[in-house]
């Protein structure tokens, strides 16, 4: 079965989280031509302090 993984920051809208998810799954369900029952969609929300970019958590690169 076909899945995707979105890392990114949290959405807190559940409005826009379903609509992203089928979305995606429409695109999917257009390209492999299987059943929408088949994909999964992760969705991995992570906050500021959680992530590094160039040595720098993302929260301290704001804060500039």
């Amino acid at each position: 079965m076909p899945y995707i993984i979105i890392d990114g920051p949290p959405i807190r809208d559940l409005d826009v989280k379903r609509a992203l998810v089928k979305e995606i799954t429409d695109a999917m369900e257009k390209a492999f031509k299987l059943p929408r029952e088949t994909y999964t969609v992760l969705l991995k929300e992570n906050t500021a302090e959680n992530v590094g970019v160039g040595g720098r958590l993302v929260i301290d690169r704001r804060e500039e």
